[in-house]
Formats: C-alpha cells, sequence, structure tokens
C-alpha cells in the first residue's frame, strides 16, 4: 500500500514528511536513484555529492539493495563526499572514508578512482590546496547533480558551522578546513569515545559548491532536529544556522523528513500529487 507524504513547499522548497525514519531514508535513496538514471541518459555519467552520519546509514542500505537485485548500478558514478575529520588516517574506523568504504564503497560496483573524500592525511600547509583542488574536481566533472544533505542540531550542513559572517559572505564559501562547533562536539562524542576526545577541526565541501548542485536532498530524522529544521526552512536566510541557506537556491531543494523531525512546522499540509507519484513505491 502507497503511504503518501504530507507535502507543502515553504519559502519555494519542496517539503515531504514521511510517517518514520525508514520511509523517508528509502525515499532519499530513490530520488539518489532516479537522478542516477537521468544524469546516465542525458551524459552518461552521475555525479553526487555523498553525506555521513548516522541518518544516511538507512539511504545506503537502501541503494546497496537495490544495487544487488539489479535496481542500480554505480559503473557510471562519481561521488564527492561532504566532509572530513583533520587530521585522521582514512583507516581510522572513525574517518568518514572508512564510513563510506562499510556503508557503500566496498558493497557496490563503485570504481575507486571515481569515489572522492577529502583527504585528513595531506600536510596542513597543503590543505588551503587540496580543498580549491577538490572544488575543481567537481566543477571538470560537470558539477553535482545531486547533493545529500543532513542538518546539525546546530544547523550546519556538512562542517560548515554557524558564524556571524554576512549572508553574502556566507553564500560564497568555498571547501576549506574549519574549527567544530561545541555542539557538533557534543553530538559526535559517542563515535570518539567523549566530547574531549573528538577531532576539533575538519574539511568540509563550501557552502558555494554545495549550492551549485543541480538538485539538493536534505534529510533529517528524529526529534533532536525539530527545532533546526523549522528554524531553517520557517525563518530568515542567515550564517547563524547555515542550513537557511538553501532557501537562496530554493526551486531545487526536497526536503525528505520524518514525523518527529517536522514536529516543529505549522502549516496547511496536503498530499502533492506530484511528490507521491515520484516515489510511488518508496514507502513499501
Amino acid at each position: 500500500m502507497d503511504v503518501p507524504p504530507r507535502s507543502l513547499r515553504h519559502a519555494g522548497m519542496a517539503v515531504q514528511v514521511w510517517p518514520d525514519a525508514e520511509i523517508a531514508c528509502r525515499v532519499a535513496g530513490d530520488l539518489i536513484i532516479t537522478s542516477i538514471r537521468a544524469a546516465e541518459a542525458q551524459r552518461r555519467r552521475a555525479v553526487l555529492g555523498l553525506a555521513t552520519g548516522s541518518t544516511p546509514e538507512r539511504v545506503y542500505a537502501h541503494l546497496v539493495r537495490q544495487y544487488r537485485t539489479g535496481g542500480v548500478s554505480f559503473r557510471n558514478v562519481i561521488t564527492y563526499n561532504l566532509d572530513e575529520y583533520y587530521p585522521i588516517s582514512p583507516v581510522d574506523p572513525r574517518s568518514y572514508r572508512a564510513y563510506m568504504h562499510r556503508h557503500l564503497f566496498s558493497q557496490v560496483d563503485l570504481e575507486p578512482n571515481r569515489a572522492h573524500v577529502l583527504d585528513g592525511t595531506v600536510p596542513e600547509a597543503f590543505v588551503a590546496g587540496l580543498a580549491a583542488a577538490f572544488d575543481r574536481w567537481i566543477e571538470a566533472d560537470g558539477g553535482l547533480d545531486l547533493q545529500l544533505l543532513g542538518i546539525g542540531r546546530n544547523g550546519h550542513i556538512g562542517f560548515n558551522e554557524p558564524s556571524d559572517l554576512t549572508v553574502a559572505e556566507a553564500l560564497r564559501l568555498p571547501t576549506r578546513l574549519v574549527e567544530l562547533h561545541p555542539t557538533t562536539r557534543a553530538d559526535a562524542a559517542r563515535d570518539f569515545g567523549g566530547a574531549d576526545q573528538v577531532i576539533a577541526r575538519a574539511l568540509t565541501l563550501g557552502i558555494a559548491p554545495i549550492l551549485a548542485a543541480r538538485s539538493i536532498v536534505i534529510l533529517a530524522t528524529g526529534a533532536p532536529k525539530a527545532e533546526a529544521v523549522a528554524a531553517a526552512l520557517t525563518g530568515p536566510m542567515t550564517a547563524a544556522l547555515p542550513a537557511s541557506l538553501l532557501q537562496s537556491v530554493a526551486g531545487k531543494v526536497t526536503w525528505i523528513l520524518d514525523e518527529p523531525a517536522a514536529s516543529g512546522l505549522n502549516g496547511p499540509w496536503s498530499v502533492v500529487r506530484g511528490d507521491q507519484d515520484r516515489v510511488r513505491g518508496a514507502a513499501h
């Protein structure tokens, strides 16, 4: 039985609210598959921006299941990950390179030289050069067809943390090395054995290359994300809440939420037929 989402558009962005996190993650995964197919048909390859964290794990599990049953191939896919701790070894199980290897790269037919994650081992004197090169690689590959995002409790996307920059300055931010916000470090404490053990810096794809993607899917599940989701969707654009900057490219952004993550939103909800048809079967 199809389970249609509650849907609306807010600040020009499409918002879908699904009954639970499992369905929401399958829907996000199916949007990625649709993007792969469309890009292959147009240019014979797809370029994906990928996220990490606990929420996307279900997305990658769905993609792996679809790959194993013939529903998708990654032979013509190129990937760029959002972020990586710095400094960190790629074989450290807490690294995002290791995360992606566990959850996706090692389980599908993605060529190793097409799976790009920022390098947490580069000497610090060369970090700026690495970051600039990462942005150039994305451009050389034709830009991102789809960027998958999560949202931090403080509203960060990637590791673009809250700041006092103007909106214009924030929109121009490139890929770079950043200091992690205390909330971000607290949320990573379980993985590192305590907040004081969390690596304090990270490499992150910038706001500018994120917003340049042809489509953006932002996925949020769970009540702890509700406040940030509501602020990003209903508040003004501000660098103090980086996810709110998605309003600047509203027409290409789709929010995929479960009911707890959407609990801070109020408004006239409706079943939007186009949304239901696009993800028909994802809720099975």
